[in-house]
């Protein structure tokens, strides 16, 4: 399984007029972090196609759901065998195909890096 490398820049396949209406949508009505934090989990739970395979530090793994942690950072819990892990959606590599959907953890990563 080949894994995408993030890039920075905008998100490849998304144009910056698609990228400013996912920001609106995830980040509308939001007045602080953890409400945004909130927006986009949403966005991202309704929209990425769950559970899918990826690997990380060479293991291969299931994303099973994303959600958030205490700090109010988004997840991937990730699953292999009887483990699981939370791992930070900025930092998961996304398989090739992507899993439908994963544009919006695109769009959150540019995001949260200021764009």
């Amino acid at each position: 399984m080949k894994v995408m490398r993030r890039k920075r820049g905008r998100p490849p396949g998304i144009s910056k007029k698609r990228l400013d209406d996912m920001i609106e949508q995830a980040t509308v009505d939001a007045y602080n972090e953890a409400e945004r934090a909130t927006g986009w989990l949403t966005m991202i739970q309704e929209n990425l196609a769950v559970p899918f395979e990826t690997t990380v530090l060479g293991a291969q793994v299931t994303v099973e759901k994303i959600d958030l942690n205490d700090s109010d950072d988004i997840v991937a819990v990730c699953v292999r065998g009887r483990s699981r892990q939370p791992i930070p959606i900025v930092d998961l590599p996304l398989p090739t195909p992507r899993p439908a959907g994963a544009e919006w953890i695109e769009a959150y990563r540019w995001w949260h890096h200021g764009g």
